[in-house]
């Protein structure tokens, strides 16, 4: 980190406002990254951006520093339009603008899928400055809100653009880009440069300027990556050792499958390890609050999807473990970007069995580097065998009595003793953590 603070300006330097350079350092933000030294000034001419840097590279500053800055000096409601492909990130977006506004009484409005749509709604009768939405929820807005419009909107951002381009959400996102001023900034931010995001460049922005503030398809210095390759029996074994020998660590397991994820939750849970679930089935309430009980460090292994590889801001991730190799290489990156954040240092580690070894092998040629075996005795690492075979048993039978349960009950996703965990009663959260995030 030391070396790169000669190459970066202060935001001084960079032509920030003062009220914002206040607001950086009481979120402890003292120089710019690269990608914010790179874009700010471009911003500040009124250029396009297309910025590609790694994940954890202060990406949010970089696009919504320039968009303060504009606003304060032409306030007005529906100023700027950020589009996210997850609600978690959406919600973190709009925390950052919030958190930079805060001194100038910047209004966000959140506008995502499995929250209260009428809330929502009320939210923007307010007449927010920022909306941060995900493609799908927005475009229902557009259709069904009374009153709402992005006529007046100056900026336009597109985050995680080549997760945007996904099928899921290409025809909203057209039908979204038709919906609003053609006289606009549009910044477009990725980790990955596609075929597809070099289409969208085309379609809606005018001679950007590109910043790339890291190679092709890179994963930071301070991040020691290790493989483990194994039978495909012993997985869980190899887990279960490396979370115990890495027990004061605060992980994140990526699966394949949301089946996956609550299975190796209660797996774990059951031996004695504090973990928790979060993937694309499980309803908004619940993935927020296994997010918060991470973050809060409550339960210091979380069990994922890739629905948090992607944006998520959890500082203290100090291991990344792939108990799956994902199919997609490029999704390697994301995953092990949850760790070694902001010049910190992070252990990856990939559990590779006989099936995976095809796509691991594509990992290592998109990073360009050959990467050292993780070193554990097979017989010490079996000794572990029989309890976590019992464990694994005892969650399964678990899973199907509650899926019994659950067609009886008309439940979602729900494992008594994970809701339990969650502080979830009826479908909401209990205690404090019903109070986070305070938009709904």
């Amino acid at each position: 980190m030391e070396e790169s603070k000669e190459e970066v300006k202060s935001f001084k330097e960079l032509g920030v406002s003062d009220q914002l350079i206040e607001a950086c350092d009481s979120l402890g933000w003292k120089t710019p990254s690269k990608i914010q030294a790179e874009a700010i000034p471009h911003a500040f001419e009124g250029k396009d951006l297309i910025g590609l840097a790694q994940t954890g590279s202060g990406k949010t500053g970089a696009f919504a520093i320039p968009i303060l800055q504009a606003l304060l000096d032409s306030p007005h409601a529906f100023f700027a339009c950020v589009l996210s492909p997850t609600r978690e990130l959406a919600i973190q977006i709009a925390e950052q603008f919030e958190a930079l506004g805060s001194g100038v009484g910047v209004k966000c409005a959140v506008l995502v899928g499995g929250v209260d749509q009428v809330q929502q709604s009320i939210n923007l009768g307010k007449r927010p400055h920022i909306v941060v939405a995900t493609p799908g929820r927005l475009l229902d807005h557009l259709s069904n809100t009374k009153g709402f419009s992005l006529r007046t909107i100056k900026y336009l951002v597109l985050d995680e653009a080549d997760r945007l381009l996904n099928e899921d959400f290409e025809k909203a996102l057209d039908q979204i880009l038709h919906a609003i001023p053609h006289d606009r900034r549009t910044y477009l931010f990725s980790a990955t440069m596609t075929k597809k995001v070099k289409k969208l460049q085309r379609a809606c922005l005018r001679n950007p300027v590109k910043i790339e503030a890291a190679s092709k398809y890179s994963t930071v210095d301070t991040l020691k990556q290790q493989f483990r390759f194994l039978p495909a029996k012993y997985k869980d074994c190899y887990l279960v050792y490396i979370l115990t020998e890495m027990s004061g660590s605060t992980s994140m397991v990526f699966t394949r499958t949301c089946d996956a994820t609550r299975l190796l939750a209660l797996m774990l849970r059951n031996l004695g390890l504090r973990a928790i679930p979060i993937s694309g089935q499980m309803t908004q309430t619940k993935r927020l609050g296994a997010l918060n009980k991470f973050k809060a460090g409550d339960c210091n292994i979380l069990i994922c999807t890739d629905v948090a590889s992607r944006g998520l801001d959890i500082p203290s991730v100090d291991m990344v473990i792939n108990y799956d190799i994902p199919t997609n290489s490029k999704d390697y990156i994301h995953r092990v970007g949850r760790t070694a954040r902001a010049g910190r240092s992070g252990v990856a580690i990939s559990l590779v069995n006989q099936y995976e070894l095809e796509w691991y092998i594509q990992i290592e040629k998109l990073i360009g580097k050959k990467l050292p075996e993780y070193p554990a005795e097979e017989e010490e690492v079996l000794l572990l065998l029989e309890r976590v075979t019992e464990a694994k048993r005892i969650s399964q039978m678990k899973i199907k009595e509650s899926g019994g349960n659950r067609k009886h009950r008309g439940r979602d996703d729900g494992d008594e003793e994970i809701d339990r965990y969650l502080g979830v009663k009826n479908g909401k959260l209990s205690g404090k953590l019903s109070k986070k995030p305070k938009r709904k």
